[in-house]
């Protein structure tokens, strides 16, 4: 079941500074929009656009795991980060884009997306229909 990464682009070009960070819960939940489109040979193609909001100290690109799973006729997607332990003061808008691909396309009804703390010890999702 394949998922192709098309693009991860940093959206800010400063990081967005929180106000009252103390009484904010973090980490923020995935923002996931999908659209099922045909290709020009006529594959079923499931167009997965993603918008994260991860703690700008930390300066590596957030990934998505690679080998998502459907259960339950919902596709679960990981996208990993490491955030500090503390609650960041300043997030950068990450956005992502993927192609995912089935046998079992058009039973998927939603997508049950998380970002996911590489320590897990703060990861929080959020599920979305298709």
């Amino acid at each position: 079941m394949p998922l192709n990464v098309i693009q991860i682009s940093q959206i800010n070009q400063e990081p967005f500074v929180i106000t009252n960070s103390d009484d904010s819960i973090y980490p923020l939940s995935p923002q996931v929009s999908t659209t099922l489109l045909t290709s020009t040979n006529g594959e079923e193609i499931l167009k997965i656009r993603v918008t994260l909001y991860i703690d700008a100290a930390d300066k590596q690109l957030p990934w998505v795991e690679p080998n998502p799973e459907e259960i339950e006729n919902s596709l679960q997607l990981y996208f990993d980060y490491n955030y500090q332990e503390e609650k960041p003061v300043s997030l950068n808008v990450w956005y992502m884009e993927l192609d995912y691909t089935s046998d079992t396309l058009t039973e998927i009804t939603s997508i049950t997306s998380f970002l996911k703390d590489i320590d897990p010890e703060t990861s929080k999702g959020t599920k979305t229909q298709v």
